[in-house]
């Protein structure tokens, strides 16, 4: 008995043909998927914001010294780190808003290690700007600049 064969172009054809599942909705519409949304992108919260302060001589004793320059750097919670260079001497401690974050009033202190303090008041007219006046532990009174 002689089997009987497919010739040579029926079994291309039938190698190439295949199958395509294409989505339909119940209604038998074609499915397109979901609606693609623009990426939105969130900045992240600043967590704090450094400024530079500089202290002004108002009286003798702080005309000796001169200018002062240093930072704060502010938590954003109504708290805050106090850095000072006076003639070579680091003085660090912290500023606080009197009445918390809201505030616009506060109190900024540091220390050296040489046993120097400064005791500060300030208010704040915007979130980076603000003037007040520090009293060092040798008598010697600034006028204090914070921000550009």
């Amino acid at each position: 008995m002689k089997s009987m064969g497919l010739p040579p172009v029926c079994g291309a054809l039938l190698a190439l043909t295949g199958c395509v599942v294409v989505p339909v909705n119940p209604d038998g519409s074609l499915y397109h998927g979901p609606a693609l949304q623009p990426a939105v992108h969130i900045a992240a919260a600043p967590t704090n914001l450094t400024l530079p302060i500089r202290l002004y001589p108002i009286n003798e004793s702080a005309a000796v010294t001169g200018m002062i320059g240093g930072s704060v750097t502010n938590y954003l919670n109504g708290k805050g780190q106090f850095t000072l260079n006076v003639a070579g001497e680091s003085m660090s401690g912290e500023a606080t808003r009197s009445g918390g974050s809201g505030s616009r009033a506060g109190v900024a202190n540091a220390y050296g290690a040489r046993g120097s303090f400064a005791n500060c008041n300030y208010a704040m007219n915007t979130q980076s700007q603000g003037t007040g006046r520090c009293t060092f532990s040798n008598g010697a009174v600034y006028q204090l600049h914070i921000g550009q």
